[in-house]
């Protein structure tokens, strides 16, 4: 079989490892197999706390801006996107000279033209998954400013009725699934990083798989960000006459 695909049975064992990663982490990260709370999920919280409050306020031009920088970041990535793409067919045009570069490394295994060229093709599938994703996070991301300025502009107890509580919630949830898409288009760039491995030798491949994972899985359970997020403010310790400051620089 790897021979019909032009593929060492250790190249396809390495593929196989590299998909498995990818879906395990996905699966992690949205909070389906494991109970600590990871990034993503704590985001999505803040999320639907940061619509309940555009919902209480009359001017909402903090939140027109807040929505505009995302979708600004996410159009960027999407164009950055195909750009690497075209990269990717550009390097189609030089596959005897890359294989040759490749074939001198120390770690470098002897590769067909065919091979190499299955490898361009999957690279350009996983930049095209990104790209697409990124571009769906757009258009939900240009659906929720519309949302956003369907919902009823408060006054007193109205604020409350069930229709504005209907109107935050469709803002919040489409909030919510753009976020999941763009972070989708974010992983599919991460892992293309990884994938790179794969041109040097299928060891290098795992290799470089396993130290991705290790990088990402940090970022979404234990890093500083995840911890801002979730955290609690110390308890001010007032001193003798006065309060401690609550400045970074003064702890």
């Amino acid at each position: 079989m790897g021979d019909s695909f032009h593929l060492s049975t250790a190249d396809l064992v390495a593929l196989a490892f590299f998909l498995f990663v990818w879906v395990l982490h996905t699966l992690a990260s949205d909070g389906k197999l494991v109970s600590r709370m990871s990034l993503t999920t704590a985001m999505n919280v803040q999320r639907e706390a940061w619509m309940r409050t555009m919902a209480e306020r009359e001017i909402r031009i903090v939140d027109t801006a807040i929505m505009a920088g995302l979708q600004q970041g996410t159009a960027f990535f999407a164009s950055s996107s195909l750009i690497a793409i075209g990269g990717c067919f550009a390097l189609l045009g030089a596959s005897d000279q890359v294989v040759s570069v490749l074939s001198n490394l120390p770690l470098g295994a002897t590769s067909s033209r065919s091979a190499f060229q299955m490898k361009v093709f999957g690279l350009v599938l996983i930049l095209a998954y990104s790209f697409f994703k990124f571009g769906w996070a757009y258009r939900l991301f240009n659906y929720c400013s519309i949302l956003i300025g369907a919902v009823p502009i408060p006054h007193g107890e109205a604020s409350r009725n069930p229709v504005s509580e209907t109107a935050v919630w469709r803002a919040a949830r489409m909030n919510m699934l753009a976020g999941k898409h763009f972070n989708s288009g974010m992983r599919g760039v991460f892992f293309s990083i990884g994938y790179l491995g794969w041109f040097v030798d299928p060891r290098v491949f795992v290799l470089s798989t396993l130290l991705l994972l290790a990088v990402l899985v940090r970022r979404q359970f234990f890093s500083a960000a995840r911890q801002a997020v979730i955290g609690q403010p110390p308890e001010p310790t007032p001193g003798p006459g006065k309060s401690r400051s609550m400045r970074p620089d003064s702890q």
